[in-house]
């Protein structure tokens, strides 16, 4: 697959087939990703690959911030365990994560690069034929989902990355085009 295709065609994948995805197949794309650019080379990136177990802790987290918004206790509880066995049930799931250098524009280029890997590993499932769902936010702070991922404290988790074959591709979502955003400068 060209690259532009794999750009223009990539998708959040938000439903899987069963299809387990194999420790090869995830090193693969693990390839991909860190030949993302990386200013000084200071391979700033962590991969966590969540089996079942830590992927369902994780989802056991995550709905329970869910279950937080849910009034009924009965149905909160049920939150919970609709998010934990959903995210156990996820053919594949790698947590990104960084190290924290002290000089803090090495910090921002590492972030930057860090970003970069996620884009890479994506695009990298997609022309696999493997899809991809990116996710972050302030549940990737929570010390809770911290551990669950089992990133040491001295590193920022950048971003979650469910990976599986897609059961279903959502259509294209139209975006401006990148001339509506761009200023030219002499």
């Amino acid at each position: 697959m060209h690259v532009f295709d794999a750009i223009q065609t990539r998708r959040s994948i938000k439903q899987f087939t069963d299809r387990a995805i194999t420790r090869e197949e995830i090193e693969r794309l693990l390839e991909a990703a860190v030949q993302a650019p990386n200013h000084r080379m200071t391979e700033p990136w962590r991969f966590y690959v969540l089996g079942p177990e830590a992927r369902t802790a994780f989802g056991t987290v995550l709905g329970g911030r869910k279950a937080k918004r849910v009034e009924d206790p009965e149905a909160a509880k049920a939150v919970v365990a609709k998010v934990a066995r959903s995210h156990g049930d996820l053919p594949a799931m790698v947590v990104v994560a960084m190290t924290q250098h002290e000089n803090p524009e090495i910090r921002e280029e590492d972030y930057a690069s860090a970003l970069m890997a996620v884009q890479n590993l994506s695009l990298a499932a997609h022309a696999s034929g493997l899809g991809s769902h990116i996710k972050s936010g302030a549940v990737m702070n929570d010390p809770a989902a911290r551990a669950a991922f089992g990133v040491p404290d001295d590193q920022r988790v950048v971003a979650m990355i469910e990976i599986g074959e897609p059961a279903a591709t959502p259509d294209r979502r139209d975006r401006a085009p990148a001339t509506d955003w761009t200023v030219w400068r002499d």
